[in-house]
């Protein structure tokens, strides 16, 4: 009975995520599901990316945490609408929290949209939420062996950021190899290597971005 209360779960949550993406394909609204371990700097990701995207586009944001608005009240400064799930405990948004959340946003106003997930390397990896790409930001902080330890994830992303990569030499990290490791389970994700605290290491990242949202208007 439990494998099969499970196997229901993610039935309906992609269901309901396949609704979600036609959504997003049919308002051509480009999506991103930023993923990682808690303090890997999603957050601040989004601060100095949502700073550099707002002048040229519409941004929306999802804030996933499982209390508490913290996160949410970092980006209020750029007058965006930004929808708070609290997950009271869930170590995962799924797609009908995002479902509803669109809801409370005025989606027509949007040109892209950032789910910042709760943080975890485990759950999250399951639950398909209707993105276009799953972005996870790694800090090299968390150590050059997480890649293999949390294979799911890594497997599953569109694009990997090595994230606080300054840090490399204080924490003794070889970037190569956590680089190496990560090809090693996933060969087709674009791998990005910023501090996020410095914009100007962001800019590839920024024009990737600006490429998929492009991509999706003229879709």
């Amino acid at each position: 009975m439990e494998i099969k209360v499970l196997r229901n779960v993610m039935i309906k949550n992609n269901s309901v995520g396949k609704d979600n993406r036609e959504l997003f394909i049919n308002k051509k609204v480009f999506v991103a599901n930023l993923v990682s371990s808690p303090g890997a700097g999603k957050t601040t990701l989004l601060e100095n990316s949502i700073s550099s995207l707002a002048a040229k586009y519409k941004v929306g944001v999802i804030e996933g945490d499982l209390y508490t608005s913290r996160d949410a009240e970092r980006l209020e400064k750029f007058n965006i609408p930004i929808v708070q799930i609290n997950t009271e405990g869930g170590c995962h948004l799924d797609a009908r929290m995002v479902r509803g959340a669109i809801n409370e946003l005025n989606i027509d106003n949007v040109d892209v949209l950032f789910i910042e997930n709760v943080g975890n390397l485990v759950c999250p990896s399951s639950f398909d939420l209707g993105e276009h790409k799953r972005i996870l930001v790694y800090s090299i902080t968390e150590g050059e062996d997480k890649p293999k330890k949390y294979s799911t994830m890594f497997s599953t992303a569109d694009v990997v950021i090595i994230n606080k990569v300054d840090l490399s030499k204080a924490c003794k990290i070889n970037i190569d190899q956590v680089e190496n490791e990560i090809r090693s389970i996933n060969k087709k994700a674009l791998i990005l290597k910023v501090s996020a605290l410095e914009p100007n290491s962001l800019r590839e990242w920024l024009l990737w971005l600006e490429g998929e949202i492009e991509r999706v208007k003229k879709s």
